[in-house]
């Protein structure tokens, strides 16, 4: 009787130990920190207005636009890889017009740095922006097509320094970044590409920027901006790439947003393009 009490409490404290071991364990690679942070965004945004013997004039008009983001960066000791894939796709019906394109935009970020020293790091960035379908001018009868997927496609790369004080507030420094500029051959001679040829090379300055901050509880604020000079090509001419966006949240799934969007470069238009959004959004993030 004695040898079986004894068996029965050598297989207890054998199991015992082995499920803390087992908890010690978890503990141990729960306590290991990520390398890898992923995080994805969606917003949907609905405008819509309705007119019914109204004096003052009007058109009906629904209009959405949805927005998916998808991040995923790297930071170990002195290494910091930030990866930013951005996408939008609006459209909008206007009654005695149809349904025609608000946004396209596909764009990916990617900034490599080596910490130097304190907020300072060596940098490679990465970027490639282009849009998912056709666009049209709508003033020419017929509408004439004047883009397409990779038609323009802009492709930069090159080194430089980083200066990031945190996620939400960096500006990188490139003084030597090349840059590809991508058409298909029926849109050859247009957006900085020569008559016959399918892309072109440029060797310029590059400033890219991003600032994000509450100005209060519920309304945050952000800025994107990108510069480019080409050396190769007019280098007075800068080509501009502004955003900024407001964010008011007002519950955990939705929020209004309002949005402006301003280009300036010659070789896609000798006007500045402008682009205004305002609107209530549905927003969801994954973690």
């Amino acid at each position: 009787m004695i040898k079986k009490l004894l068996l029965v409490i050598l297989l207890l404290s054998k199991v015992t130990f082995s499920q803390e071991e087992k908890v010690q364990q978890e503990k141990k690679q729960d306590s290991i920190p990520k390398k890898w942070n992923t995080i994805t965004k969606l917003a949907f945004i609905l405008n819509q207005s309705t007119f019914s013997n109204w004096v003052a004039g009007g058109t009906n008009t629904v209009a959405g636009n949805l927005n998916v983001n998808y991040e995923f960066n790297y930071k170990k000791n002195n290494w910091n890889w930030d990866n930013k894939i951005t996408s939008a796709y609006g459209l909008s019906y206007v009654d005695k017009q149809g349904v025609r394109k608000t946004d396209d935009r596909i764009e990916y970020n990617s900034l490599l740095g080596y910490k130097s020293k304190k907020d300072w790091f060596f940098s490679f960035f990465n970027n490639l922006k282009t849009q998912f379908t056709r666009g049209y001018d709508y003033t020419q009868t017929p509408k004439l097509v004047i883009s397409d997927f990779f038609s323009p496609a802009y492709l930069s790369f090159g080194p430089g320094m980083l200066w990031k004080k945190s996620d939400h507030k960096f500006i990188n420094i490139a003084p030597s970044s090349s840059r590809f500029t991508f058409v298909s051959p029926e849109f050859s001679g247009k957006y900085g590409v020569d008559e016959g040829q399918t892309s072109s090379f440029g060797l310029g300055f590059n400033l890219s920027s991003y600032y994000k901050f509450s100005i209060t509880e519920n309304l945050t604020m952000e800025n994107i901006l990108a510069l480019y000079a080409d050396y190769l090509d007019n280098p007075q001419n800068v080509d501009v790439d502004y955003q900024i966006n407001f964010l008011v949240k007002i519950s955990k799934y939705f929020s209004t947003n309002l949005g402006f969007h301003t280009i300036i470069d010659d070789n896609a238009s000798k006007n500045i393009q402008f682009k205004q959004l305002f609107g209530l959004g549905v927003n969801y993030v994954f973690l």
